[in-house]
């Protein structure tokens, strides 16, 4: 299905060396935002308190939320088990007790419910933090690895190259903004960030699939030449794919509540750069690698004893 057909090729590859300045500035731009002032870890990361609440109705959570903020209270606010039992997420201070912070929590929630009973209490330390984040790192590290394993199989070493390298700067610019703005980094968005990662080899995949086609084809044409016959092949398609997944991520963006908030903020991030980087970082770079239609040739066999190989034969 095509919203429109472009009848006349979009010489992408012409800017690619811009293409490739301007991504270069922001992923060095990314990675100086987390050198320097870091990502803003949540209590999953660095440890807190738990704290456990119930009620004898359902509980209406945007209000248990701001009754804590208007005391005060930073805190992560989540229906548990049922709509009468919340969770809540705090940071300690420097001298404070779970205790302590537990009992002046659960007299702010019984100003507005006196109901509010206090179930359990619970101390999360930072090794569990460093765990979580170990094994995100390595969680990362593995899909990235099994990506340009499965693109190398699929394809060549060129495309998997290619692919791993536009993805991993979607990546690292999702962690850029989040270090720049401060926004919460928790396990919902780790969630987001492996989503994108998965979510921008496929329009990768797209792209190299019609490249190896028109390699095919168009038998006079350079490669630059296939690489924005492929793309502009595509756009239409492009298009409906990451529009449609955009509408929805914007729905949990803005009816989502502060629960999906950053959620939807890093995959609407992950959206919008991985369909640049999947044109406009991952196909120039497999032009520099120097992709040819050559290496998709299997010669063909000898007719006779004289007679040589065919120049052409079946592309793989």
């Amino acid at each position: 299905m095509e919203f429109f057909k472009i009848r006349r090729t979009i010489p992408f590859m012409r800017y690619a060396l811009v293409f490739n300045l301007i991504s270069l500035a922001t992923f060095l731009a990314a990675v100086f935002f987390l050198a320097t002032k870091g990502l803003n870890f949540s209590i999953e990361f660095t440890g807190g308190t738990l704290i456990e609440v119930g009620y004898a109705q359902p509980a209406d959570v945007d209000r248990i939320r701001a009754s804590l903020d208007r005391s005060g209270y930073k805190a992560e606010v989540q229906n548990f088990g049922s709509s009468r039992e919340v969770l809540i997420r705090m940071h300690l201070e420097k001298g404070q007790s779970s205790a302590d912070l537990s009992q002046k929590v659960l007299e702010a929630l019984r100003k507005e419910d006196a109901t509010a009973e206090l179930r359990r209490v619970e101390f999360v330390g930072p090794q569990v933090g460093r765990e979580l984040a170990e094994y995100g790192a390595l969680a990362l590290l593995v899909t990235a690895v099994g990506i340009v394993l499965y693109l190398w199989m699929r394809f060549e070493w060129r495309f998997g190259l290619s692919a791993i390298i536009a993805n991993l700067h979607d990546v690292v610019i999702i962690l850029g903004c989040f270090a720049l703005f401060q926004w919460e980094f928790s396990l919902p968005v780790l969630a987001a960030v492996l989503a994108v990662l998965g979510y921008s080899v496929n329009e990768s995949v797209v792209v190299f699939d019609r490249v190896r086609e028109n390699f095919r084809k168009m038998r006079r044409a350079s490669t630059p030449e296939v690489i924005d016959a492929s793309i502009t092949g595509v756009i239409s398609r492009t298009i409906i794919t990451h529009g449609c997944t955009q509408m929805m991520v914007t729905t949990m963006l803005v009816f989502g509540g502060p629960a999906l908030h950053y959620f939807a903020l890093a995959l609407t991030i992950g959206i919008l750069f991985g369909i640049y980087s999947s044109v406009l970082v991952a196909s120039p770079l497999l032009m520099w690698l120097g992709a040819k239609r050559e290496q998709f040739i299997v010669p063909a066999k000898k007719k006779g004893g004289d007679q040589r190989d065919e120049q052409e034969g079946a592309v793989v």
